[in-house]
């Protein structure tokens, strides 16, 4: 794919195996038409925000390149979020999978179901890290500052611990 423009998605997930769970998804969002995987941050083991009596997350970043428009983008990952069996429940709870679209290029939306950037990427430090491994010089579309600047600058003291470059294997199931 020659055109498209550079994304970031956030991936998280706290149930089952999270690691396998992460490494579906990534699979699951490889296989969409219109999106290329170019590479993603290691995963990191997070303090759950919000809901704090929950098991502790995985989470990681993924650079992908698309040619979907934001909306078709946010419906591709809902739907691997769904067929994934991701259960909305109580807002921060626990997860199978959690897929959300950091970053678009340069753009800005603020719609019904739809911000990007992400409302709460820069007061995240379970974001922020590993978007930082991958794309420390890109600049935050709204604030003017790199991912780098913004971590630095975190007031988030939630604990972020460093896991593995490795996203797992899958086991074959659901894949």
């Amino acid at each position: 794919m020659d055109s498209g423009v550079i994304c970031f998605l956030g991936i998280g997930s706290n149930m089952g195996d999270p690691v396998v769970n992460c490494a579906r998804a990534e699979k699951r969002i490889s296989g969409i038409d219109g999106v290329t995987v170019l590479r993603h941050s290691s995963l990191y083991r997070t303090e759950p925000v919000g809901v704090t009596e929950q098991e502790w997350f995985v989470n990681g970043v993924m650079e992908i390149r698309t040619t979907l428009g934001p909306r078709p983008l946010m419906d591709a990952m809902l739907h691997v979020e769904n067929a994934m069996g991701r259960i909305r429940g109580v807002q921060w709870g626990p997860r199978i999978i959690d897929i959300d679209i950091l970053l678009y290029g340069h753009a800005v939306i603020d719609e019904e179901s739809l911000c990007i950037p992400h409302p709460r990427l820069h007061t995240r430090r379970f974001v922020l890290a590993p978007l930082n491994e991958i794309a420390s010089h890109v600049v935050h579309p709204v604030f003017g500052v790199s991912v780098k600047g913004l971590l630095s600058r975190l007031d988030d003291t939630g604990t972020v611990e460093w896991m593995s470059g490795e996203w797992g294997r899958s086991t074959g199931e659901d894949d």
